[in-house]
């Protein structure tokens, strides 16, 4: 693709119009010119460049000489772009002051179980369950990759303000990672995590289960990138169905009686 068009494509993601990023594009590449020189370069229409320049001029990226004909310049291109990251985060900021203005309609997002196909995307979801636990935290760790540097933290800040943490882990190394991080979490270690057999190409990732209302439980399996796994979930909130009803009954007892580590 010729530099001019890179420039343009580039522009119009910045949020320029099809014309105005190749008029704009045009008078970068001279000092000045007229709306038929400018047609010339762009490929553009000369009776859509006097209104495309216009609006160039009311965005304060062009400038215009009062002759006849009437000559147009491209400001700077620093100039240019502070203007355009100006214009970015005032729309950032009327979008977000729109937002809060709207009132929050009834969601069935709590009803059902939802799917997670992106690791980054589980790991999300476990950080914001983390963070709304107000009671009780049962983690059950299978696959010791899936326990990355961010859950703990998050962990160790639901101990801090009073939750419960209860961590099930398949070896000693990863309990001695968590109480590093949690002090005040009871962790066990569980052999068997260590033996979880596969299925269809999954092996048992995580399963957390928030406040006996949240649930997260995920899968692992082998990437085509070499010593690379992949994360995929299925999590929900409230008890409506049974995935959530019996998940809760299944955790409630496994480590009750048993002493802390």
């Amino acid at each position: 693709m010729p530099s001019e068009d890179a420039a343009s494509s580039s522009l119009e993601e910045l949020g320029l119009t099809e014309y105005e990023s190749k008029c704009f594009v045009a008078l970068t590449r001279i000092s000045q010119g007229t709306a038929k020189e400018i047609s010339r370069i762009s490929d553009i229409p000369r009776s859509r460049v006097y209104d495309t320049v216009d609006r160039l001029h009311r965005q304060g990226l062009v400038d215009i000489q009062q002759s006849d004909p009437r000559v147009y310049r491209a400001v700077s291109k620093d100039e240019a772009f502070a203007k355009l990251l100006q214009d970015y985060n005032a729309a950032i900021e009327a979008a977000d002051t729109a937002l809060d203005q709207i009132e929050p309609a009834e969601t069935q997002e709590d009803k059902g179980v939802w799917a997670i196909a992106n690791a980054d995307h589980v790991s999300d979801r476990v950080e914001t369950l983390l963070d709304d636990a107000e009671d009780r935290i049962h983690f059950v760790i299978a696959d010791e990759t899936t326990l990355k540097r961010p859950c703990l933290d998050r962990l160790a800040a639901a101990s801090d303000r009073g939750v419960q943490v209860i961590v099930e882990v398949p070896s000693e190394s990863v309990q001695d990672r968590v109480h590093r991080a949690v002090p005040d979490a009871r962790v066990k270690v569980v052999t068997e995590l260590q033996d979880a057999e596969k299925v269809v190409q999954k092996w048992p990732g995580q399963l957390i289960l928030v406040d006996q209302q949240a649930v997260l439980a995920s899968g692992v399996e082998d990437s085509e990138l070499p010593d690379v796994e992949e994360e995929t979930a299925m999590w929900s909130h409230g008890r409506d169905h049974g995935f959530a009803a019996w998940m809760p009954e299944l955790l409630e007892d496994r480590i009750a009686g048993e002493p802390s580590d």
